[in-house]
């Protein structure tokens, strides 16, 4: 059955994990189904749990003292979601949205542990999958502090087209629906601001839309914006 689930699974952000050391998790999870706008976790709530999404979608929120929700990350089907944290009865610091129903298996962080300890092999890939979460988290604030506003949202673009994108000839479609709103809040901005952003790549034919959905037409010119590395896709992600 394992080896079923492992080849009709999307591996998401697990792909630093063999397939013998993937098995392992998917046996110790306990599967739950949540509907959109439910929540896996509360910001202060005890980080003692690992979540993998089978099926659907969540979004990682962390909110101001103003009230202000600033969306961290967006994580899909086969993506393994949650604080890894060595130490005993530390609290998220960040908010698990469910934005469609969702299948997800849920790990307790005892369970890790004991795996941790039996499996040597399991330790590394899993600190493989800790590393690259660091990493995405340390490029996400290079380009929110490093090139303005512009940059960020240029990078968030880029980001989105790496996790929904399809290509079409020589641009790049983003299937999924993103409001003004969404990017906003990704980037620290408000509204207008990335209104007025959104209007200028379009009057350069950087981007422009098609039923509600962004097409990147110039991918150079926003890497320019944005001074793209050119990070890998497991870290230049959503």
């Amino acid at each position: 059955m394992n080896e079923y689930m492992t080849t009709t699974l999307t591996r998401g952000n697990t792909g630093s994990f063999t397939e013998q050391n993937f098995n392992r998790l998917l046996v110790m999870m306990k599967d739950k189904l949540y509907p959109s706008g439910s929540h896996l976790f509360w910001e202060g709530d005890v980080a003692d749990k690992l979540f993998f999404i089978k099926r659907g979608r969540i979004k990682l929120t962390k909110s101001t003292d103003e009230g202000k929700e600033l969306i961290l990350y967006m994580y899909q089907s086969g993506d393994l979601v949650g604080q890894a944290d060595p130490f005993f009865g530390s609290k998220y610091s960040f908010t698990a949205e469910v934005i469609e129903d969702s299948e997800i298996g849920i790990i307790e962080q005892r369970d890790l542990e004991i795996i941790i300890c039996q499996h040597a092999d399991f330790a590394i890939d899993f600190m493989k999958w800790m590393g690259i979460h660091h990493r995405l988290t340390q490029t996400k604030f290079r380009d929110l502090m490093m090139y303005g506003k512009p940059g960020a949202l240029c990078s968030t673009l880029i980001r989105l087209s790496n996790s929904y994108g399809e290509k079409q000839g020589t641009a790049i479609r983003i299937n999924k629906k993103i409001t003004h709103t969404d990017l906003s809040n990704m980037i620290g901005a408000t509204r207008e601001s990335v209104n007025r952003m959104l209007s200028d790549l379009r009057r350069k034919d950087a981007i422009e839309y098609e039923n509600g959905l962004i097409i990147i037409k110039d991918l150079v010119m926003l890497q320019d914006i944005c001074h793209c590395e050119l990070c890998p896709h497991q870290i230049c992600r959503i």
